[in-house]
């Protein structure tokens, strides 16, 4: 079966791996599309997202929907040709974290196509791809399998969303109109939110963040991107992933308004100016990953399709990577398995 893999910074290749069977309790999904993310542009370019380098080969993606090519023992449900989304986290079930229902933040997660561990949780870049039963959703009626493969980044932001309280009737700022910020303006329009308002560097995002609801868009660098830090949002979420925008979140907000990061910074130190958070008495909060949310999600894609602006067969990968890595003419980027192996 063809599986996109990355052997080290600037090394991605497409191979052809052993078709791999289900054992008791896992079922064997064909793989049909696959989202490409800001972490494997990262394995791609860098050999490493943060401080999880590549060690040894590991095959990419973990937003991917497929149809189920055949079940293990033990598992009841999945018949062969059921359309699937796959959530990729397996967490531990039993630290603090998974006991409180926070199974998100488990330190000990496998998740797929990481390098967090050794050896890699390998990904879903492939033909066939094998997880635990429990990892498996069906997709709701009329939901068809290349808008299901949106279903992990749009979890990504409903739980943000999620982690900003009750935005009905209210004021939000979206810093960065990547794919997840896209996902982020879908999901606070979605939650009753009265006005988006999203800032990018570019405008092909800011277009499409436009189409999925946001109720303006600004460019940085033109003149009304500094009329920003008055716009006494009421919440602030932070997708871009940069300094900049989360000094933006913090200017920007109310007075006792609440900021979310969800964008993940570079390694290192990142100065925040800590007297805007006591002074105005914000509240600012993480967002990582998601947990339950992806089950509910995928009913709630219908407005977030506009985020998908190419879809290229798995034979293209390369273009495909490069595509995905350009935000001026991208926003996600899917691989086409065609019908798996």
């Amino acid at each position: 079966m063809p599986a996109v893999v990355a052997r080290g910074a600037g090394d991605l290749r497409l191979e052809e791996l052993p078709v791999p069977a289900p054992g008791p309790g896992e079922v064997a999904v064909s793989i049909r599309y696959g989202g490409i993310c800001g972490s494997d542009l990262h394995y791609w370019r860098h050999g490493a997202v943060g401080d999880f380098r590549v060690r040894e080969p590991l095959v990419l993606g973990h937003e991917v929907s497929g149809v189920v090519r055949a079940a293990g023992p033990g598992v009841t449900g999945f018949e062969p040709g059921a359309e699937v989304a796959v959530h990729p986290a397996t967490p531990c079930g039993s630290c603090p974290q998974c006991r409180t229902d926070r199974r998100n933040i488990c330190a000990h997660t496998a998740y797929l196509g990481s390098a967090a561990h050794f050896p890699h949780v390998q990904g879903g870049f492939a033909g066939v791809l094998v997880v635990p039963e429990a990892q498996v959703l069906p997709l709701p009626t009329g939901v068809g399998l290349r808008r299901a493969a949106l279903a992990e980044p749009a979890s990504v932001a409903w739980h943000a969303v999620r982690r900003a309280g009750d935005v009905s009737g209210k004021r939000v700022l979206v810093t960065g109109a990547g794919p997840i910020g896209c996902l982020v303006v879908a999901a606070a329009r979605a939650a009753g939110a009265a006005e988006v308002v999203v800032t990018d560097v570019y405008e092909a995002p800011l277009a499409v963040a436009g189409r999925v609801g946001a109720t303006r868009t600004i460019q940085l660098g033109t003149p009304e991107y500094e009329a920003v830090a008055h716009l006494r949002a009421d919440v602030a979420i932070e997708s871009s992933g940069s300094g900049a925008g989360f000094d933006t979140c913090l200017d920007a907000v109310a007075r006792g308004g609440r900021v979310v990061g969800l964008g993940l910074l570079p390694p290192g130190g990142t100065p925040v100016v800590l007297n805007k958070i006591i002074t105005r008495e914000l509240d600012v909060v993480g967002s990582f990953r998601f947990d339950h949310e992806m089950t509910g999600v995928l009913t709630e894609l219908a407005g977030a399709e506009p985020v998908i602006t190419a879809t290229l067969p798995v034979e293209r990968f390369g273009e495909a990577f490069e595509l995905a890595a350009n935000p001026a003419r991208s926003c996600k980027v899917l691989l086409d398995f065609g019908t798996g192996a």
